[in-house]
């Protein structure tokens, strides 16, 4: 916007405010305020002119746009396929991803490569995208024009760019996981380890590269393996290290067909290397709970970890030996206790514990035992009759199909029948149709069914951490939902899942930008004091979008509570209905270093 001097027919010079816009590629102008005559202004100021020229440049300055008007013609048409939407909700993770040192570490990383493209601009529309509209990279750079930041690349410069970013994974994460200790402090012994994997819908699997000799030198990455959704596709796994504050500090990938029980010590040992940290205690759910991995962290069999670790697992009691069973069941040593849960309600449970000499076998490569030792830890059993309750009615429902399965068995398969097959007895399943083969009395197994309600209620927690009360241990262990928040927001907010992408590192590559989203969420939630859900965040930022008008102008049409606690947090006015390209500029150029 600028001053206009304007002279009529008679002499006599007209001030007004004009603004320049564009419209079909050419610059127009058009009168947004009209000031007066100079000779009548010259009465109420000593320079008009002056006044007028400075007020303007204040009012470009702070994005004022009081006063200005947008005209408009209802006979205006939209040009074909045209898109004049824009969003600016993307400004809250561009803020954070500023803040976590990403845009300075790409800037430097540039320095060292030879490419037209930039890095930055790159990973940054890929991460705003997976953190708002989860897609194809195709479907990423198709829609980039919905942001206002000018991503000028070619589509084959975003593959490309993944080589790039899965070299480096690790300095990344390790810059992620410093800033945030920097934002929120971290207990430096405290981690949370989980696993979950992600299929892809191809019918074949990578193959493993040997050498001349016949030696295996790496598993293919896709493999069939124990999917979470209990799919035949092949998958890939990832394992998520997580602090205390529910903010991600490192992941890996492995392949589907490796076992998960021994790949956290990867991630372990590099959080600690890049971290330096100590010690971690890490706390995992039962199916983590292996001998190699309690030996690993306790310093057994471990040369290269001068300082134990140590664990915090959940244990099944179902699959535990005889005399733990009995020790459950033994009513002597129970302590009655009460709690609030997360729905508010006040929970009633009695737990007891002990110190006890738990023999660990180690077993080879072969899989025959090679070693055992005894290793002293913390036992803890609880029961609450809420946690029965719930085991119960999940059991009755798996029993009901295992009843429909029995009296109609050409109705099922091994795909349709997961978990009901565990309550039948003599069902087998032919190899190349999954079909219940025929010929076979199937029975229901009542003993299995009662054995399992003998420990309905009951769970188990074991440590290393001999000295924590039982308190301290069910806390620790309670944390460990956050971990599987995480990897809920990773698939479902984030959809990682099905992979658009073929070669392992390609892969890698969207791994760490759906984990970079991940880790913003997350520090936006802390940043808030976690007022509200990713869901609730997600949906704000997304909806926060404007149509153009004319004249530079935009028109939002959403307000909610969410948005307004980030305009109080940076200090930006995100309740104004219309809002000028320069005030929005002004938004994202917005440090959000400087307001931290």
């Amino acid at each position: 916007m600028y001053l206009q001097q304007s002279k009529n027919q008679a002499g006599r010079i007209y001030l007004s405010f004009v603004q320049g816009y564009r419209k079909d590629g050419k610059v127009k102008h058009k009168t947004v305020e009209k000031i007066g005559y100079l000779d009548d202004l010259e009465k109420i100021y000593d320079d008009p002119i002056a006044h007028f020229k400075k007020l303007a440049l204040e009012r470009n300055a702070s994005g004022n746009d009081a006063g200005k008007r947008a005209e408009i013609s209802l006979s205006d048409k939209l040009a074909p396929e045209s898109s004049a939407r824009k969003n600016l909700g993307y400004a809250v993770p561009k803020a954070v991803y500023e803040t976590l040192g990403l845009y300075d570490f790409f800037q430097y990383k540039q320095r060292f490569i030879n490419a037209e493209f930039s890095l930055n601009n790159i990973f940054s529309l890929l991460v705003f995208n997976r953190f708002l509209f989860p897609s194809s990279i195709l479907h990423a750079y198709n829609t980039k024009e919905i942001f206002f930041d000018p991503f000028d690349f070619k589509l084959e410069d975003c593959y490309r760019a993944l080589d790039y970013f899965e070299s480096y994974s690790e300095e990344i994460q390790a810059q992620l996981a410093t800033k945030t200790k920097e934002m929120f402090g971290r207990d430096p012994h405290l981690g949370y380890w989980d696993v979950t994997n992600y299929y892809f819908e191809i019918p074949y699997e990578d193959e493993d590269e040997f050498d001349s000799e016949g030696k295996l030198l790496r598993k293919g990455q896709k493999k069939r393996g124990p999917s979470k959704e209990h799919r035949k596709d092949p998958i890939v796994q990832m394992g998520l290290l997580m602090d205390s504050n529910g903010i991600p500090m490192a992941f890996n990938t492995f392949s589907g067909g490796e076992s998960e029980k021994t790949n956290m010590i990867p991630a372990i040992r590099r959080a600690k290397r890049d971290l330096e940290i100590e010690r971690i205690i890490v706390v995992a759910d039962r199916g983590l709970n292996t001998s190699d991995n309690t030996a690993l962290l306790s310093g057994k069999n471990h040369d290269d970890m001068k300082n134990n670790d140590g664990y915090v697992y959940g244990q099944s009691i179902l699959g535990a030996d005889k005399e733990f069973k009995a020790w459950v069941l033994k009513q002597d040593g129970y302590i009655y206790d009460k709690e609030t849960d997360k729905d508010g309600e006040t929970v009633v449970f009695k737990h007891k514990s002990r110190i006890y000499a738990k023999k660990v076998i180690l077993k080879n490569q072969s899989g025959k035992r090679s070693s055992s030792y005894e290793i002293y830890q913390k036992q803890m059993v609880y029961y609450s009759e809420k946690y029965a309750k719930k085991q119960r009615a999940d059991r009755e429902r798996v029993i009901a199909k295992a009843t429909s399965l029995i009296s109609n068995p050409e109705r099922y398969t091994r795909s349709t029948c997961y978990g009901a097959a565990g309550y039948i007895k003599n069902i087998r399943f032919s190899k190349t149709t999954g079909e219940i083969v025929d010929g076979t009395v199937l029975e229901l197994d009542q003993d299995k069914i009662d054995e399992e309600s003998l420990y309905d209620g009951y769970y188990s927690i074991v440590t290393s951490e001999k000295e924590l009360s039982d308190s301290e241990i069910r806390n620790i262990y309670k944390g460990l939902w956050e971990i599987e928040e995480s990897f809920k927001i990773i698939k479902s907010e984030f959809k990682a899942r099905p992979v658009f992408v073929k070669t392992e590192d390609h892969v890698n590559a969207h791994f760490l930008i759906c984990y970079v989203a991940l880790v913003i969420m997350r520090t936006i939630e802390h940043l808030m004091d976690e007022q509200f859900t990713t869901k609730q965040i997600r949906n704000a930022l997304v909806n926060y979008s404007c149509s153009y008008l004319e004249q530079n102008y935009y028109l939002f049409d959403y307000r909610d509570k969410v948005l307004d606690a980030f305009g109080k947090m940076y200090d930006w006015d995100l309740t104004a209905k219309y809002m000028s390209q320069s005030t929005i500029k002004n938004i994202l150029r917005h440090r959000a270093k400087n307001k931290i």
